[in-house]
């Protein structure tokens, strides 16, 4: 697993992203995870919208998909209007079939060294309420939990509950008053 790379998704990766979402979800429900993601809920066009207002990222090693995420500069519709002090991470997914155990961890803090690049202190997520074990997954990952939001909408769904979830960093990009690398 040393030689995992990280990279901007790109237009050639949307069938790539959309198996990587499906096949999550299906994971998930294997195990009687339910509420949380469907198959099928998601298609190349939300990506798409993704890299035109944020970041997707594709993470490999062996030549290999491994995983991917998003990366938001803002999200209203879980934290409210908030001032350009962090990077939100959106779908965090594993290709179960080829990561390594603990490419989650190693995919959160590629995550985090960017928003650091950035110049953001701040990592932000949320996950879904009930979800415990994806809740302290995320906890014992370092992020603390600094609020719930009652009735954020679902691409295509109903409205559910969420833990929102905030993790400091030690910024490594450009200084105060300095042009952000953000868009």
């Amino acid at each position: 697993m040393n030689d995992l790379r990280v990279r901007p998704a790109t237009e050639a990766d949307l069938a790539t992203l959309v198996r990587l979402r499906d096949d999550a979800a299906r994971w998930m429900l294997a195990r009687g995870i339910t509420g949380q993601w469907r198959p099928g809920e998601l298609d190349e066009d939300h990506f798409r919208r993704i890299m035109a207002h944020g970041e997707v990222w594709l993470a490999q090693a062996d030549g290999r998909v491994t995983g991917a995420w998003e990366l938001w500069w803002e999200d209203e519709a879980a934290w409210g209007t908030q001032p350009p002090v962090a990077g939100y991470v959106h779908r965090l997914m594993i290709d179960r079939g080829t990561a390594a155990r603990g490419t989650g961890r190693l995919l959160l803090r590629a995550a985090e060294r960017r928003v650091a690049a950035a110049g953001r202190t701040r990592v932000r997520l949320d996950c879904l309420a009930g979800n415990a074990r994806l809740n302290d997954y995320y906890r014992d990952a370092g992020y603390r939990v600094v609020g719930r939001k009652e009735g954020k909408p679902q691409p295509g769904g109903a409205p559910k509950s969420f833990t929102l979830l905030e993790k400091e960093l030690r910024p490594t990009g450009p200084k105060p008053g300095a042009r952000s690398q953000v868009p």
